[in-house]
């Protein structure tokens, strides 16, 4: 009987334990006998590459309107935060940089020195149609870098104008699944940069201004025309009225 009622207690304490499990799931984890609760088999890959997809650390730049969607992304509707980035002011501390807005030819070295001081790995997306191709900038403008691939090599595109923050969320998840693809041994040899394309510098010849700004000091721009001096009853001066006579006439 003594052993009937301590295998009774012992069951009914099992159970106990079972029912506060299935209760309470996230309590105190304690220290079990069993290898795989307290063994974990990975490799350095696995492990390295998990640490850095989940600390990306983008850089605080931007040039142009698609900061504004990028700031968006930062704030607490969309909380990109969850996903371990961490917005830095710093290029050293950085390993990310979306470059959001139209890149020109005076904001090219300074866009190449900002991605040469950041330490390897680190990976560069192009947000919006004006970084991919130079957007709307590229028919016409004489300054704007069509494509900031030509400065410096790009991981993701972000395509449109400008992208939505979803879209940044979904680059983000796609660059998580190629970090975690990466190798050590042949991360060595992938984070040289092979080419390099930069703008050449323009040639262009200095024209004098066609709008020098003579024509701000003509008499009849000094007071209004004479009808509508007349009808605010303003005193027209007699020369201005003998040249806005003269121009009627014409």
């Amino acid at each position: 009987m003594v052993m009937n009622s301590e295998s009774a207690m012992d069951q009914e304490t099992l159970e106990q334990q079972q029912r506060e499990k299935i209760l309470n799931p996230a309590s105190r984890t304690g220290v079990t006998q069993e290898l795989s609760e307290n063994v974990i088999l990975t490799t350095v890959d696995d492990i390295y590459n998990w640490s850095r997809l989940s600390s990306l650390w983008p850089m605080m730049y931007g040039t142009a309107c698609c900061f504004i969607e990028f700031a968006a992304l930062i704030g607490s509707r969309f909380d990109f935060d969850r996903f371990g980035l961490l917005p830095r002011s710093s290029p050293r501390q950085a390993d990310l940089i979306i470059t959001a807005g139209t890149i020109t030819m005076k904001m090219a070295p300074a866009l190449v020195r900002l991605y040469e001081e950041m330490p390897s790995p680190k990976y560069v997306m192009a947000m919006g149609a004006c970084t991919i191709t130079g957007g709307m900038f590229s028919v016409d403008s004489p300054t704007a870098v069509r494509g900031v691939d030509k400065l410096i090599p790009v991981d993701a595109y972000i395509p449109g104008c400008p992208p939505r923050p979803e879209a940044i969320v979904d680059a983000i998840v796609k660059l998580r699944k190629k970090i975690s693809n990466d190798s050590i041994q042949e991360r060595a040899t992938s984070i040289e940069q092979t080419h390099r394309y930069y703008s050449t510098t323009h040639n262009m010849k200095l024209v004098s201004p066609i709008h020098d700004g003579t024509y701000l000091n003509q008499e009849t721009r000094q007071a209004p025309p004479k009808e509508l001096a007349q009808a605010m009853g303003a005193e027209v001066p007699p020369a201005l009225e003998t040249s806005q006579t003269q121009q009627e006439e014409a």
